[in-house]
């Protein structure tokens, strides 16, 4: 039965990949580098410094890590510009933490930067609801690779017995992804997967071992999590 959640952020519970795509654009021009549409979303899952150095490779090019860090900072202030008067939430998703975090224990995994996560929660009002936050500052490896939900579970497991509750088992603890990247990393976390059809297809995410798929999580009820996830 599951007793925790781990949610994805971008594509999630903020409806900003076009944006975060659009302030990359604007920012490695500088650099003279194009990035199309189809790059940048052949690259979810990967934090902001792979990103960067990924998409120099694709141009040919190579940039220090003092430049990386630039057009990191540059991207994330010209996010906040774009976001600033019009927080983008998914339709229904406060509704659906809300309700979530009156019976089960609420974490964020992302590869986003603390900041991004940390300025949406608070404008928001839904920091109160989350007990764990795994950002790209905590890793050294971006998603698919299991390490972010590695981390994620023992967070909100450490909590969660130290309120008194027994240790949980990886069957117990679902995680909310909208990319196949998140979607393989958590089952090589070996926890099971919930796929949200927010950025790509039902059938992209079932082929990364989703164990359900849903267009949105509007209708979703913690019995209805139960029941599905058992």
């Amino acid at each position: 039965m599951i007793k925790a959640i781990l949610m994805d952020f971008n594509g999630v519970i903020i409806n900003d990949e076009p944006i975060q795509m659009r302030a990359y654009q604007e920012v490695l021009k500088a650099d003279g580098i194009d990035l199309s549409e189809e790059d940048y979303f052949a690259s979810l899952g990967m934090d902001d410094v792979t990103f960067v150095n990924a998409a120099f490779e694709r141009a040919g090019k190579t940039a220090e890590s003092s430049r990386v860090g630039e057009i990191v900072k540059a991207k994330s202030a010209k996010w906040e510009e774009m976001v600033k008067d019009d927080l983008p939430l998914f339709d229904g998703v406060s509704d659906f933490i809300e309700k979530m975090s009156r019976e089960f224990s609420l974490g964020i995994v992302s590869m986003a930067g603390r900041h991004e996560i940390d300025l949406v929660l608070e404008r928001s009002g839904l920091a109160k609801h989350f007990d764990a936050i795994v950002s790209a500052e905590d890793v050294t490896k971006c998603k698919p690779d299991p390490e972010c939900f590695r981390i994620g579970f023992r967070q909100l497991d450490a909590i969660r017995t130290g309120q008194g509750h027994l240790p949980m088992t990886h069957s117990e603890c679902l995680v909310i992804e909208d990319s196949p990247p998140g979607v393989v990393g958590a089952r090589g976390a070996d926890l099971p997967a919930l796929g949200v059809t927010n950025t790509v297809n039902a059938e992209a995410l079932r082929n990364a071992g989703a164990a359900a798929v849903a267009k949105d999580l509007n209708d979703w009820m913690p019995d209805s999590i139960r029941r599905i996830f058992v």
